[in-house]
C-alpha cells in the first residue's frame, strides 16, 4: 500500500489507489458529514465563534460544535494565502479533523492524465488476380494509414527487399516498404501529426483491417475473407510489382508477352497458400501462379511464369538497376525504375517513332518518395537520355533573389538550347499541320513587325538564365512588385527590347518597361523600386526556408519556388476550420533539376511548420 494513502482515503472518482500523489490544486474540502463544502483551497483550523472567521478557505464547522478553551484566532485577512499555508492545520484539531485528510499534490498539475491505447497487433493486409491489385492497394493505404506501432517498434528497416526476389528482366519495377529505415518512419509519424485527417491514425491496430473490410463490403471477392484468420497471420510489410518481359511478342504484339510478377513479404507459407488457394476459389478461374523465394510469396498469371520468375537471376544482380539505386540514394518508403532498353529490346521499338527511340534506347529512370521531419521529398533521376543538350549549362541565379521573394521560377539554357536548335524547330513545326503552320506564321510576322532576327535577338533576351520573381510586399496592393531578371548582356537584351517597345507605340499600343541594369544581367519589373531591388544581389540563398525546398540551388538548372508562409495572406483569411488548419501546416513547396550530359536528376518536395 502506498505510504500516502492511509486507510480509508477517500479517492477521487476514478482515482487510481495505487497512485502517490494526486493533483497539485488543492481538493474540494469535505464537513464532518461528508458534504462538499468549497472548491477553493482547503485550510483547516479550529474554528472560533460563529461568523468570525469567514475565510473563503476555511473549512467552517456547524456551530453547535462545541469550542474548546482556547483563545480566539484573529480573522485571515481577505486575500490568497502562501502556498505553504493553504495546507497547514491549526492545531489542536478537533476529532473531526482527523477525518478530513489534505489531498497530496501531484507533480505537473494541469495535463491530461495519461491514456493507455490498445496494445497493438502485429499483422498485414492480403492479395489476389482481381484480388491482386486490391491488396497492393491495401498494403499502399498503410503508407498513409500505417499505424503507430509500424513506426516505433519495427525500426530495424532491415531484410529482404523485394528487387532481391524479382526477375531481372524487369523494364519496370516499384517498391512498397513499410519496413524502411529508422529515419523515414519517424519522419513520416511527425508529419503526419501535423495534419488533421492523419494526426490521429498513427496509433492503435493495424489500419490495414478497415481497408479489408471497405473491400470486404465493395467486391464480393473479399465477402468469405476473414482479415484476422486469413490475412494478418502472414501479410508482411513490404510487396515489390515487376513489369517484364520474358520472350519476344509473338504476331507483333508485344502486350502479348508482358508479364507482372508481384512479391509480397509473407511470414507463414501455408497461411498465406490458404488465403491464394480460398480467392482462386472465390474467383473460380484459372489458378493464381504462385512460388515462395526468400521470404516471399512471387504471384504471377500461371505457375509456369512464377516458377520461371523464382528461377531467375534477380534484378539486384541487373547492372543497370543496381547503379541507378546507388545514385538515387535513400529509397524511402516507396521507390520505382523503368528500362528503355529493356522495354525496347522486348521488339516493342517498332511501334515507337524512331526519332524518339534514339533519344531514349538507353534510357532509365529511378526515383523515390521519402520524408524528413520537414518536407516530404520526391526525387528522381533520369540515366542515358539524349537531350541534345551540349555543354555545361550555368547555374541558375534563383538564390539572388531578395529574401522577401514570395515565389519565383528559373530555368538556365533557353537561349542555348534555342540556338541549337532552331533549324530542328522549324522543321518539326512544319510538319505538325496546321499548328505548325500558325507557329512559322507567328515566327514571321515576328521578325516583319518588330525588326527582330531570330533566333539571335531571342536568344539574346533569353540568355545564360531567365528569373521570374514575385515579392512578399506588394501582395495586397493594386501593382504587385514582379520582375524577370534576364541574365544575359543587359545592353543587349535592351536593344532587342526597345525594338519591341518601338513596334508596340506604332502600332498604338505603347508598353513603357522598367529596365534597370545590374551585373550581367538586365532587370524588367513592375515598379522602379523593385527593379532596382532585383538588379542587387538579393541574400534568398541564406534563407532557412529556401535551403530546405531547394537543397541544390548552387547547381540547379531550374528551380521553382513558393513560400507559402508569405502568400498565405492571400487566402487563409477565406478559410476556416480544418481546412484552414490543413493549410497553415504548409511551408513552402520546391522543384529543382540539374541536368549534367546524358543524366539529370530532381527534387520535388513540400516543406511542413
Amino acid at each position: 500500500m502506498p505510504a500516502e494513502n492511509p486507510p480509508g482515503f477517500p479517492f477521487p472518482e476514478n482515482q487510481d489507489p495505487d497512485r502517490t500523489v494526486h493533483y497539485r490544486t488543492p481538493q474540494p474540502s469535505y464537513g464532518p458529514y461528508g458534504q462538499p463544502e468549497s472548491d477553493q483551497p482547503t485550510r483547516m483550523a479550529y474554528p472560533g465563534p460563529a461568523g468570525q472567521d469567514d475565510h473563503p478557505t476555511r473549512v467552517q464547522y456547524p456551530s453547535q460544535v462545541q469550542q474548546p478553551p482556547y483563545p480566539q484566532q484573529q480573522p485571515y485577512p481577505q486575500q490568497q494565502q502562501p502556498y505553504g499555508d493553504q495546507t497547514r492545520m491549526d492545531y489542536p484539531p478537533s476529532p473531526q479533523q482527523y477525518q478530513q485528510w489534505q489531498q497530496p499534490e501531484e507533480l505537473a498539475y494541469g495535463l491530461p492524465p495519461v491514456q493507455l491505447g490498445p496494445e497493438p497487433r502485429r499483422g498485414g493486409g492480403g492479395i489476389g488476380r482481381g484480388w491482386i491489385i486490391a491488396l497492393i492497394a491495401a498494403v499502399l493505404a498503410g503508407v498513409v494509414g500505417g499505424g503507430g506501432f509500424y513506426l516505433v517498434n519495427a525500426l530495424s528497416g532491415g531484410g529482404t527487399q523485394p528487387h532481391e526476389v524479382l526477375p531481372a528482366s524487369a523494364f519496370a519495377y516499384v517498391r512498397l516498404d513499410l519496413d524502411p529505415a529508422a529515419n523515414q518512419k519517424l519522419a513520416l509519424f511527425t508529419i503526419a501529426r501535423k495534419f488533421n485527417a492523419t494526426k490521429d491514425v498513427f496509433s492503435g491496430d493495424d489500419p490495414r483491417k478497415a481497408l479489408f473490410d471497405s473491400l470486404r463490403e465493395s467486391s464480393p471477392n473479399f465477402k468469405d475473407i476473414d482479415y484476422a484468420k486469413d490475412v494478418e497471420p502472414w501479410l508482411g510489410s513490404r510487396v515489390g510489382v515487376a513489369f517484364s518481359q520474358p520472350a519476344k511478342a509473338s504476331g507483333g504484339d508485344p502486350q502479348a508477352a508482358v508479364g507482372i510478377a508481384v512479391a509480397i513479404q509473407t511470414s507463414n507459407e501455408e497461411a498465406t497458400r490458404a488465403f491464394i488457394d480460398k480467392m482462386d476459389a472465390t474467383e473460380k478461374q484459372q489458378k493464381t501462379g504462385y512460388v515462395f523465394r526468400d521470404g516471399y510469396v512471387i504471384l504471377a498469371e500461371t505457375q509456369g511464369e512464377a516458377d520461371k520468375y523464382a528461377a531467375a537471376p534477380t534484378l539486384a544482380e541487373n547492372a543497370d538497376f543496381a547503379g541507378d539505386m546507388e545514385a538515387l540514394g535513400e529509397p524511402g518508403v516507396m521507390s520505382f525504375w523503368a528500362s528503355a532498353k529493356s522495354l525496347l529490346g522486348s521488339g516493342l521499338e517498332g511501334s515507337v517513332d524512331k526519332a524518339l527511340v534514339d533519344k531514349i534506347k538507353d534510357g532509365r529512370f529511378a526515383g523515390a518518395l521519402r520524408f524528413d521531419g520537414d518536407y516530404a521529398e520526391i526525387a528522381g533521376i533520369t540515366r542515358g537520355v539524349d537531350t541534345t543538350i551540349t555543354g555545361d549549362l550555368e547555374p541558375t541565379r534563383i538564390g539572388e533573389l531578395p529574401d522577401s521573394t514570395a515565389a519565383a521560377f528559373s530555368i538556365s539554357g533557353l537561349g542555348d538550347v534555342l540556338s541549337e536548335q532552331w533549324s530542328e524547330i522549324l522543321k518539326t513545326a512544319g510538319a505538325a499541320g496546321t499548328e505548325g503552320a500558325s507557329f512559322n506564321q507567328f515566327v514571321t510576322q515576328a521578325q516583319q513587325q518588330f525588326g527582330l532576327t531570330l533566333p539571335d535577338d531571342l536568344a539574346v533576351v533569353l540568355g545564360k538564365s531567365i528569373t521570374l520573381a514575385l515579392d512578399e510586399n506588394g501582395l495586397d496592393g493594386n501593382l504587385p512588385n514582379a520582375g524577370t531578371v534576364l541574365s544575359t548582356d543587359p545592353a543587349k537584351a535592351q536593344q532587342v527590347l526597345e525594338k519591341v517597345e518601338l513596334a508596340l507605340a506604332n502600332t498604338g499600343t505603347p508598353l513603357q518597361l522598367i529596365k534597370k541594369a545590374g551585373d550581367d544581367k538586365l532587370v524588367v519589373a513592375t515598379t522602379e523600386e523593385y527593379a532596382a531591388k532585383l538588379a542587387e544581389t538579393g541574400s534568398l540563398k541564406d534563407s532557412e526556408t529556401f535551403q530546405l525546398a531547394i537543397p541544390n540551388a548552387a547547381d540547379a538548372n531550374f528551380a521553382l519556388y513558393a513560400d507559402l508562409d508569405k502568400i498565405e495572406k492571400l487566402y487563409l483569411d477565406s478559410l476556416q476550420g480544418e481546412e484552414r488548419a490543413n493549410l497553415e501546416a504548409l511551408r513552402a513547396v520546391g522543384l529543382s533539376a540539374n541536368y549534367s550530359g546524358a543524366e539529370a536528376s530532381f527534387s520535388l518536395r513540400v516543406l511542413f511548420n
